[in-house]
């Protein structure tokens, strides 16, 4: 007798950034499995559905734009929950993952409660980082959390905070590495013309050592050329790094379809964060034969030790400044660029064995 297909819904609700393109790039995953069936729900507004990445077959939800729009999303529940609960029953799923909790997602949960479906949820960081995530994200999380049949991370640094915390009591927890990003090929770092050129990619935010790296650029005793690319508030670190003469500040969101072309421009990806769970970026840096230079903070420790493409280093300006003259004068060999999409299989296969183990 044939076995039924396993039936997984994957859900993710944000509009831009890592949540949509983790949950298209799972889903693909999961759908690499034998005996999966996958149903994968997006945002409306997300912003992959106009990427050249575009998932062919998923199904859309009205979010919102806003605060004031998920307000009025929120007074509209009883409609929402409604249209999923006719998802949740034309599909019947066995299992539903959320790839990152965002605002709306305790409306699913209750959905899929009610319809007996065992719930995985993917959390990202233990705790909010300093001026990122969205209003009661922190609450929210925790009562995701209590929802969840399971938690997967992308870092022990990160499962260690859940389990020694009161959030994830009687829930298993699995921590898994981060795949990269699924992009495109590229050429090997120093192989350009002109100076070696360094990349700081990210939410521009304290946190992210913005100030480390002002400091530790003037030491580097070696020509280059950095560019500091991502969206942020505008702050005294920003203005000291646009300063520099061999810095260019780019404070803007970057396009889906343009991040493989910026990770493929740089010869190192610095990461000289004060604190992190992990670093998609990072992942993808390594994946496309950069070199990484990363402080030795939170999960990036895990992530990166024992990598020959990458440069731990404490948090400091000077260590910063040595790590990235280790690689301009010598830097190692780089392996050949990883198959993400074998990666994110893995990552899908792993998700499923956990879970069965749980």
């Amino acid at each position: 007798m044939t076995k039924p297909a396993e039936r997984i819904l994957v859900w993710q609700w944000g509009r831009r950034g890592a949540g949509p393109r983790i949950a298209v790039d799972l889903a693909d995953g999961l759908r690499r499995l034998p005996d999966t069936d996958v149903l994968l729900c997006l945002s409306d507004r997300a912003e992959i559905l106009q990427s050249r990445n575009a998932p062919d077959t998923i199904v859309k939800v009205a979010t919102y734009s806003s605060i004031q729009g998920l307000v009025g999303r929120l007074l509209t529940a009883p409609g929402f929950l409604h249209q999923l609960g006719r998802i949740v029953r034309d599909f019947r799923p066995d299992v539903a993952i959320c790839a990152m909790p965002g605002p709306l997602d305790l409306l699913m949960t209750h959905v899929l409660r009610r319809a007996g479906v065992r719930i995985v949820v993917i959390v990202h960081d233990a705790q909010p980082h300093p001026g990122d995530g969205y209003p009661f994200q922190a609450f929210l999380q925790r009562r995701l959390i209590c929802q969840a049949d399971q938690i997967v991370t992308f870092s022990r640094h990160v499962a260690d905070e859940l389990k020694s915390g009161p959030d994830a009591v009687g829930c298993p927890v699995v921590a898994l590495a981060h795949p990269p990003f699924i992009g495109g090929a590229a050429a090997p770092p120093f192989t350009h013309e002109g100076a070696p050129r360094i990349l700081m990619f990210g939410r521009l935010l304290p946190y992210k050592g913005l100030d480390l790296l002002a400091e530790a650029l003037p030491h580097v005793g070696r020509d280059f050329e950095c560019r500091v690319v991502g969206q942020g508030p505008e702050s005294p670190e920003l203005g000291r790094l646009a300063a520099l003469a061999q810095v260019r500040v780019e404070n803007r969101w970057v396009a889906e379809d343009e991040l493989p072309r910026l990770i493929a421009w740089a010869d190192i990806v610095v990461l000289p964060y004060r604190e992190a769970s992990q670093s998609g970026v990072g992942a993808m840096a390594i994946a496309s034969g950069r070199h990484v230079v990363a402080t030795r903070v939170g999960g990036l420790v895990e992530q990166f030790s024992g990598d020959a493409q990458a440069v731990l280093c404490v948090p400091e300006p000077m260590a910063i400044a040595t790590a990235l003259e280790t690689i301009l004068e010598a830097p190692p060999p780089v392996r050949p660029q990883v198959d993400s999409g074998q990666e994110w299989e893995n990552l899908a296969r792993d998700i499923r064995a956990s879970r069965k183990m749980s």
